[in-house]
């Protein structure tokens, strides 16, 4: 991958008052709301920790949750993470482009770190509107005099089309986070040119489009090989017209329509032995594990995970591989006795010594509870990895890895106007560039980042 958007190499900090947009969404207890994993605050310390060398004046602008959820809180707790993952001072104020947040940014000093409250009080940052109306949003309006560069260091939330994801970088210089840039390159080299044999694993509480998914990937070469597990596995084993019980079955009623039905035996009939199904499951008797042959089935009990036949049938697969990639686990890895699947082939994947891709939330929770966070050469915290299929939860523009990848990188890659020359904005902001088309087109003003 050609490196198309800037990077920290690319502007002066020193003595400059950066914005920087990370993701530390953390999960929490409920009843004490304190954070019980903050494997995300420490994986945008280097981005801190390297702008704080080259003396810049870092102000971090973050989100928890969303309104109306039980974790909606402010980030007081996420500062003093981060302050001990950091060995630094990093001061907490609960407000984001009041007086009291433009007081502490005008008093910062170089190597100074700021933590401003939870972007998501802000009604603006989840209102509907493109590019450029998030660019004329009052938090971009009241912060951005006080700024002098913005770095995006949240790929987890890049796809949202919120203002303080998309609204700064249409208004001035911008770059990527080392995390940011190095998930656009490892997206880049895993989807556009996979090693071979490349596999996919599908799995998790979902399943009505995984059929797209399929043959999206085996269509267009990305994969070589599909395997199935979760709730996808017992779909499609349905599909194919094994009963599965009237208990795995209720937990499929959702999405179990005659449509997604057929569009599975639809794609097993073309793709054939390059769909892996599981050979057995793994149920709750007793209140111990309990292996089902599928050819046994059905079952009273449902099927909490993928059975020992499949876990090794499957790792022989991932062994031999050179690209592996999970979406989604195997079962119900939270529920002690029922995670050796998704653990299994998460640890076939690193011991393969190939490319990891890992993606969505319950997989990234499923390796942060086993230990392998460090492990993969990817992290993709909510699930816009798969972005690589032509999803309607997915962006328009984003219906491959490559048009994410183009898509944040114009983001961080907006040129001078020509028309206003002492500001850093796109054709799309400006649009008064009399003397000649501006430099740089930015990103498409449609709205239809979620």
């Amino acid at each position: 991958m050609n490196r198309d958007f800037h990077t920290l190499e690319d502007f002066n900090f020193k003595e400059k008052a950066v914005l920087l947009r990370v993701d530390i969404n953390s999960p929490m207890e409920k009843e004490s709301k304190n954070i019980i994993n903050d494997s995300r605050i420490r994986r945008v310390v280097p981005t801190i920790r390297e702008l704080m060398g080259k003396k810049a004046k870092v102000v971090i602008l973050a989100h928890q949750s969303r309104k109306g959820k039980w974790d909606f809180t402010p980030l007081d707790k996420h500062a003093k993470h981060l302050e001990r993952h950091l060995n630094h001072p990093v001061e907490y104020v609960n407000d984001i482009y009041g007086d009291e947040a433009k007081n502490a940014i005008r008093s910062m000093k170089a190597g100074n770190v700021l933590l401003l409250g939870n972007v998501r009080e802000l009604d603006c940052e989840t209102a509907k509107a493109d590019f450029k109306g998030h660019a004329n949003s009052d938090l971009v309006k009241e912060l951005r005099p006080l700024l002098d560069y913005y770095i995006s260091d949240a790929f987890g939330a890049a796809h949202r089309s919120q203002c303080s994801l998309v609204g700064f970088p249409m208004v001035m210089p911008s770059a990527s986070g080392r995390l940011m840039a190095k998930e656009l390159f490892a997206l880049d080299s895993i989807f556009s040119e996979p090693r071979r044999p490349s596999v996919f694993m599908l799995g998790g509480a979902k399943f009505g489009d995984v059929s797209k998914m399929i043959d999206h990937v085996l269509g267009t070469e990305l994969a070589d090989t599909v395997i199935l597990t979760g709730l996808a596995g017992n779909a499609f084993c349905m599909a194919r017209g094994t009963d599965i019980g009237e208990a795995s079955a209720e937990i499929l009623k959702e999405e179990l329509t005659d449509e997604n039905l057929q569009a599975a035996r639809d794609v097993m009939s073309k793709y054939g032995q390059r769909i892996l199904l599981p050979s057995d499951v793994s149920v709750e008797r007793n209140g111990k594990r309990a292996n089902v042959m599928v050819g046994d089935m059905p079952s009273a009990e449902p099927a909490l995970d993928i059975g020992i036949d499949s876990i090794e049938k499957f790792k022989k697969v991932i062994m031999s591989s050179k690209t592996s990639f999970m979406s989604g686990p195997s079962g119900m890895y939270e529920k002690e006795g029922f995670e050796d699947g998704t653990k299994e082939l998460m640890n076939a994947m690193i011991e393969s010594k190939g490319q990891s891709v890992i993606g969505g939330g319950h997989t990234v929770g499923a390796a942060d509870k086993f230990g392998f966070d460090r492990q993969f050469l990817l992290r993709k915290y909510s699930g816009r990895c798969v972005g690589i299929v032509p999803l309607g939860r997915i962006p328009s523009r984003s219906r491959c890895v490559k048009r994410i990848v183009q898509e944040v990188s114009l983001m961080l890659s907006v040129k001078q106007c020509q028309h206003q020359r002492n500001e850093m904005v796109s054709a799309d902001v400006c649009g008064k560039c009399v003397y000649g088309p501006c430099s740089f087109r930015g990103p498409s003003s449609s709205p239809t980042l979620r």
